[in-house]
């Protein structure tokens, strides 16, 4: 997905944009960058792949060659950035998270209007973040120009621009990802993760409104465009990207990982499906803290029965090779075979996407003696590759085991009965869950309901966006 930090402070920021990029780390795998601004040297910007190496490795050195009181950096999961833009309206940087599902036709719609040209990389594909700079330097200020990418995109575009005078925030316009502002006693810092400015020494600040820019400096967080009404902050970070010790909109990502947890043993109890097991688990990591709120409200011991090994390779995603992504799963997971060999097993995963390596895990068990192996995911069956940010993106909606599934039971009439399917009290909803199970090797599946997320977030259904699982916007 990828995420950005920024600061800007009465002292040499650098450190803190090091850190606050590198504990962004989590949100992405192909690119760090970072720019620094001062008086005396002017923007200074390094930008590195770190699709095998971890963002501070490469920029440990780089940090000694820096200086200045502002600067910005990010992670990506797409395209090098931030970039320095020259324009009318000055001199800037540049740095976006989100997706732009029109770029080819915003491209031709540009090319038409002003007859100048991108830089292509070497699959022809245009930087994304360039696209926006291109499309806010249409307009007479920045502001306007940011608004009028934001409305042009179809996706979502969230902002932040460095100029020699401070820092452009915008969150995007429906207000996907949060935007988190955090003060201290020299200046204020800009981040998606409110943990990330606590580790810092920063404070919560102030959270933008969907669509809303604010302009940052040292002194002072100034709004530039008011908030829109409508806002659809996506129910996924709570469920999976988020980091565990961060805030969205004041509900905690742990905390709510718990109650959910607890929401679907509660649930399965009342509806008597809850198997009888000798233990409850997570799958590293997320699933953990589901799994925790599940055997606390069940009764049923917590334990690890296998633990994801990561000095080596933190994300099992991160080689360029399918096979070799396979093998590294494959020797993340080490067993407790203490906790495995004859018992039985309940595991709590925060989604099943496309079930490949979740079919490796239980494999794995048996083969390490299991007995029984039960799953639950800690989210309703993901009908739908998300097109406002990276996750569940494919190029196919058919890449999700849910909708593959549907299509083996029903073909095309299946597609039509998908609200069915995602309910697990219908025939449509119990045939899916037994197609699933059977492909991956379970003794019984589970998938927690839409209300269920939705109770354990605890905020007005309304402003969230639950487009993977059920297709509204």
């Amino acid at each position: 997905m990828g995420g950005f930090f920024g600061a800007v402070s009465k002292r040499d920021c650098v450190l803190d944009v090091f850190f606050g990029v590198d504990y962004h780390s989590h949100l992405g795998t192909r690119y760090g960058g970072m720019v620094i601004h001062s008086p005396e040297k002017g923007f200074q910007r390094e930008i590195h792949n770190i699709t095998n190496t971890p963002f501070r490795t490469k920029f440990e050195d780089e940090m000694s060659k820096m200086s200045g009181h502002m600067g910005i950096g990010c992670i990506s999961d797409d395209d090098p950035q931030p970039l320095l833009v020259r324009s009318h309206l000055g001199l800037f940087a540049i740095t976006t998270v989100g997706i732009i599902k029109n770029a080819e036709a915003l491209i031709e719609r540009y090319f038409e209007e002003t007859k100048t040209q991108f830089m292509a990389m070497s699959s022809g594909k245009v930087n994304s973040t360039e696209l926006v700079a291109a499309l806010i330097n249409t307009k007479p200020t920045l502001v306007e120009g940011i608004r009028y990418a934001q409305d042009m995109i179809q996706g979502s575009a969230t902002i932040m621009v460095l100029t020699d005078r401070g820092i452009t925030v915008a969150r995007d316009k429906f207000g996907r990802l949060p935007v988190l502002i955090g003060r201290s006693s020299d200046g204020h810092c800009v981040s998606f993760e409110s943990f990330v400015y606590h580790k810092l020494g920063y404070d919560d600040f102030y959270e933008l409104g969907p669509q809303e820019i604010v302009e940052v400096t040292a002194e002072r967080v100034r709004t530039l465009s008011p908030a829109a009404q409508k806002m659809r902050l996506c129910a996924f970070l709570w469920t999976y990207y988020g980091y565990p010790n961060s805030n969205y909109q004041g509900v905690n990502v742990e905390v709510m990982r718990y109650r959910n947890g607890r929401i679907m043993a509660r649930n399965e109890k009342a509806a008597g499906v809850m198997p009888e097991v000798d233990f409850v688990a997570g799958v590293p990591d997320s699933g953990l803290p589901h799994g925790i709120g599940y055997a606390n409200e069940s009764g049923v011991d917590f334990a690890r029965p296998f633990i994801k090994y990561t000095p080596t390779w933190s994300r099992s995603f991160m080689p360029t090779n399918q096979k070799v992504r396979n093998q590294v799963a494959k020797m993340k997971q080490i067993p407790v075979p203490e906790l495995i060999k004859d018992k039985r097993l309940l595991l709590i995963d925060d989604s099943i996407v496309r079930g490949t390596q979740l079919r490796e895990t239980v494999d794995f068990l048996y083969a390490s003696g299991a007995k029984e192996v039960h799953m639950r995911s800690a989210c309703p069956p993901i009908m739908y590759s998300c097109k406002y940010l990276n996750f569940s993106r494919g190029n196919s909606d058919m890449e999700l085991i849910a909708r593959r599934v549907i299509q083996e039971l029903e073909g095309d009439e299946g597609q039509k009965h998908l609200d069915e399917y995602a309910d697990a009290t219908t025939e449509r909803g119990k045939r899916l869950l037994k197609c699933i199970c059977d492909k991956l090797g379970f003794d019984s599946l589970g998938f927690q309901s839409l209300d269920g997320v939705l109770e354990a977030i605890g905020l007005n259904p309304e402003c969230l966006c639950t487009y993977c699982w059920n297709g509204r916007e």
